[in-house]
This record gives C-alpha cells, structure tokens and sequence, in this order.
C-alpha cells in the first residue's frame, strides 16, 4: 500500500466555493478528471451518469435564468437574494455537473445507480484535489424541481447527483469536526434485533 496516498485521503477537505479563483483545469485535466470518475462500480456497465460541464459565459447565463425562477416561484426577491442566485455558478471557474443517468434494466435497480453516480463525483472530487485544485459539491433547491433541472441541462428523467465547483484555492482547507472512526464501525453480531445501543 502506498501511504501518501492514504495520507492524502485522510487530508482530503471541501474548501469555500467564494475562495476558488481561476485558472481552472484545462481541457486535458478535464479529461483526466471524467475519466478517473468513470472509473467506480458499474454493475451491469451501463453507465448510468454523465457530466456537464458549466464554464463562461455560460454560467452568467445560468444565474439569470435561476434568479427568474425563483422570482417565478416565491414573488419578488430581495437584491441579496437575487444576487444569490445571479452568482450560483459564477462563483467558481469550473462547475462541472455530475447527473445520474438511469438505464433501463431488469437486473440493476436505480438506487443502485444513483450510487454509482455519487461514487463518480468522489472520484471526480479527488482526482481534481489530486492536480492541485480546491473542489466543493452542492445540490441546492434548484436540482429539486424540474423546472430547475431543465434549466441546468437535465432531462426529466434525469436527477443531480451534485454540483462539483472547481478552482484554484490558495489557502489552508478549513478543518471541521469529524466523526470518531471508532464509532463508526463493530464486527457482524448477528440479525438486527432491535435499537443498536450507543
């Protein structure tokens, strides 16, 4: 086993999405990045997600459409607000859309592959630490509608696996709280008779 690899795993951290700057990965990082995140548990090899990618002008363009929505959905917004949802995928230089993709299939059921795709955003994620770059994922109230999911590329079969905000991020990833490892696992004692204690 190669430690760095596992210190580097145990060091892993979202940083603030406000705090990513430009330059962001280039087209053969990006490449390098959606290969290692098609690289997770696929049963069945049915590829059940895709990426989009949000960058430039583009995600100007978002924002506006988002700030519309919202003022659609709950009236006229305060300016901080609106300017809230102006900014949601302008704030880093790369927002790159992990979608959950399902396939028809009598074999693999669609949680199933709703997993996969959140195994593919991890990868994502620390493929994009792993170059250097700071990354963060999100949903947000948008990937729960369908009008915002239309918005954001998605067909209405389709659900948001999470938003991956990239950039280069020059400080020290804020610490949080973690769990106890400890607590986290026990060895197999048996079917679940009741409430696990403590």
């Amino acid at each position: 086993m190669t430690s760095s690899i596992v210190d580097f795993l145990l060091k892993r951290s979202s940083v603030p999405i406000q705090e990513l700057r430009a330059p962001a990965p280039t087209d053969s990082e990006i490449a390098i990045l959606i290969a290692a995140a098609s690289r997770v548990p696929d049963h069945g090899r049915l590829a059940p997600w895709r990426f989009i990618l949000y960058r430039g002008d583009a995600r100007e363009e978002i924002g506006r459409k988002l700030a519309a929505l919202a003022e659609q959905r709950e009236g006229p917004l305060p300016e901080n607000r609106r300017n809230q949802e102006l900014t949601r995928f302008s704030r880093a230089p790369l927002v790159i859309g992990v979608v959950s993709s399902p396939k028809e299939s009598p074999k693999i059921p669609q949680w199933e592959m709703f997993l996969s795709g959140g195994m593919a955003a991890m990868n994502l994620m620390v493929a994009a630490n792993a170059l250097g770059y700071g990354t963060n994922m999100i949903t947000n109230w948008y990937s729960d509608v369908p009008e915002g999911r239309a918005i954001l590329g998605l067909s209405p079969q389709e659900r948001v696996v999470g938003f991956v905000h990239i950039g280069t991020y020059e400080g020290t990833a804020p610490e949080r709280p973690r769990p106890d490892p400890a607590t986290l696992y026990g060895d197999y004692s048996g079917p679940w008779s009741g409430p696990r204690e403590g």
